[in-house]
């Protein structure tokens, strides 16, 4: 079984450096999934309000406590708040609704989704998400899709530094800046969809040479580069074996050459999901 280390947050809590992304896991067959991945060695599940699996995520972690004796403290989970819900008071009802799906008495990180800027409310968000953070019902709080001056925002009007920011981060789209800033601050950097979903990245030729070189998959090379970057990628997989293929990464090392080649793969952003105007209710 793969172990995945941790690096430390902010707020002291101790981090996977790779993480299990949930989307789409639902129903039985999405609980059998997340067993597996913590079977394997997953420690952090990525789930949402919007991906409708709270549910799913809460009973696989139950079950990793009767079936495989994975305690509670041993896993991190994460929802993240939907813009439907922005605002002091709304928020704290959404962090209630998730803890009454997930059947949970704590979520381990509690993250903005998405700022949708036009709403004007994740300021209003965030200052919920201190006082739950403060009551005890959410162990770490950051945000989803922030940028450098949405987070300037945050930190200047209430002194309290996001544990994560969660952002798109692929070869394509590397998020230089982003990750400097994040790096100056503290603040733990999250890649989704860090294989680019639904694009060629697996077959290019220069991935390809890495992956040779170390005699990995394709897979393994691109998720070793994001942990040589800093970042916690979490790659989703329905897969027992796959999850375990994602989570093998902590064997081998790129060279600093290595890692430069896969940069100059950057393109920019693949979906059009800027912040500063994709919003997502």
């Amino acid at each position: 079984m793969p172990t995945i280390p941790t690096v430390t947050l902010n707020d002291g809590t101790e981090f996977p450096e790779l993480g299990l992304g949930t989307y789409n896991l639902r129903g039985d067959a999405g609980i059998d999934s997340m067993v597996a991945g913590i079977s394997s060695g997953y420690r952090l599940l990525d789930s949402a309000v919007n991906y409708e699996n709270e549910a799913e995520v809460g009973a696989a972690v139950r079950r990793a406590g009767d079936e495989l004796g994975v305690g509670r403290d041993e896993l991190i989970v994460t929802t993240k708040i939907p813009g439907r819900d922005h605002g002091y008071d709304p928020t704290m009802a959404s962090a209630e609704a998730s803890l009454a799906a997930l059947k949970l008495q704590r979520i381990d990180l509690y993250l903005i989704h998405w700022p949708n800027p036009s709403v004007g409310k994740y300021l209003e968000t965030w200052q919920a998400m201190i006082a739950l953070r403060e009551g005890g019902l959410v162990r770490s709080i950051g945000v989803s899709n922030f940028t450098e001056a949405m987070l300037r925002e945050l930190i200047d009007e209430t002194g309290v530094t996001p544990a994560v920011n969660q952002v798109e981060l692929h070869p394509y789209f590397r998020q230089s800046e982003l990750r400097a800033f994040h790096r100056e601050h503290g603040i733990r950097t999250e890649s989704w969809s860090p294989l680019a979903r639904r694009t060629e990245l697996l077959t290019e030729g220069v991935v390809g040479e890495v992956a040779s070189a170390h005699g990995v998959s394709p897979t393994q090379a691109v998720l070793r580069w994001h942990v040589q970057l800093g970042s916690t990628p979490i790659p989703k997989s329905a897969d027992p074996a796959r999850q375990v293929e994602n989570a093998d990464v902590f064997g081998f090392e790129l060279t600093e050459d290595e890692v430069a080649a896969i940069s100059g793969l950057e393109r920019g952003r693949l979906w059009g999901a800027d912040p500063n105007h994709h919003e997502e209710m």
